[in-house]
């Protein structure tokens, strides 16, 4: 039994001898190919003014300076997602904006869509907001979006807008300022209404608010300014980068789909296009209760990118 454990401790020991070798050859590689030019991080440029929905913003007074600041390097270096909402909002920007102006509410709103959700109609929260604009199930139905078992319009994109702009609408009628309308989406008009009570100052970024209320503003702000500019905050993008706009067939359903893998296939698509252009569909069948349903279809030629996106919302965006 002892020349047993002999013999393995002395495989142990060569083993460890071994990894130290290896360990000391890869340190000296590493030293000797080590990059000469470092890599440069800078802070981005703080303006001393925004525009927001029409309203000027200083941001001189060291709170607004410093808020501002935190959210812009935030971004900045969140390369990879904000490089996404770029790509994702060629696509979206074309719905929501124009519903926005029907309804009265200012296009920069379309900035709070994308710190909510990324611009991503499927997401849901810890706290279970669901959909590109993150509605409460509750607040959803007070502003006359369907949920069922096997709907949730949470995440129709354009239904789900037109119930922010319908909320957007009502705290503007209650504060008369975009800004406290801003701050309200995140915290619920009662607490900022209470609190611009208690600590009796006029603007929501007087506030003394929980973080993530603090944040909220200032990283509407921030992505705002990217968004306006992305070129100046090292982003570059071109025509291709950016995700195309499919065009869809409407089909109307007034009658249950027990199927819908089936109801797609017989459409020329598949069951996962079927999901992903109508991320509201919850379930593998549809019961309707006697309401009516546009279904988006994609059409085929249009889903493969055989030829580079030509479609810029925003040609600004572009390193031309």
């Amino acid at each position: 039994m002892k020349t047993k454990i002999m013999s393995v401790l002395a495989v142990c020991l060569l083993f460890f001898f071994a990894c130290i070798s290896v360990c000391s050859d890869d340190s000296a590689t590493i030293k000797r190919e080590k990059p000469v030019v470092p890599s440069m991080i800078m802070t981005p440029e703080i303006p001393d003014q925004i525009d927001f929905c029409g309203q000027s913003i200083d941001l001189t007074r060291y709170n607004m300076h410093e808020g501002i600041d935190r959210e812009l390097s935030s971004f900045c270096y969140l390369h990879a997602t904000t490089m996404l909402n770029f790509k994702r909002a060629n696509r979206y920007f074309p719905i929501i904006e124009p519903i926005l102006k029907e309804y009265g509410v200012p296009t920069d709103f379309k900035y709070l869509a994308v710190i909510e959700s990324n611009l991503d109609p499927r997401v849901k929260s810890p706290a279970r907001a669901v959909g590109m604009w993150q509605f409460m199930e509750g607040t959803a139905r007070d502003y006359g979006l369907t949920i069922t078992t096997t709907v949730d319009e949470r995440s129709h994109v354009e239904k789900s807008t037109i119930a922010a702009c319908k909320y957007l609408k009502d705290a503007y009628a209650k504060y008369g300022d975009w800004v406290a309308v801003a701050s309200s989406y995140n915290a619920g008009m009662g607490r900022i209404s209470g609190e611009l009570s208690k600590q009796d100052v006029e603007s929501s970024l007087d506030l003394w608010l929980v973080e993530e209320t603090t944040r909220y503003v200032y990283r509407i702000l921030a992505i705002k300014l990217i968004f306006e500019n992305p070129y100046r905050y090292g982003f570059v993008l071109r025509e291709r980068d950016l995700y195309k706009p499919i065009n869809c067939k409407s089909v109307e359903v007034s009658s249950d789909i027990p199927d819908l893998a089936s109801f797609a296939k017989n459409q020329g698509i598949t069951y996962a296009d079927l999901k992903r252009f109508n991320p509201w569909l919850r379930d593998r069948k549809l019961v309707t209760a006697g309401k009516t349903y546009e279904l988006l279809i994609p059409q085929v030629n249009d889903m493969f990118y055989k030829t580079p996106n030509e479609k810029v919302y925003n040609r600004n965006w572009l390193a031309e």
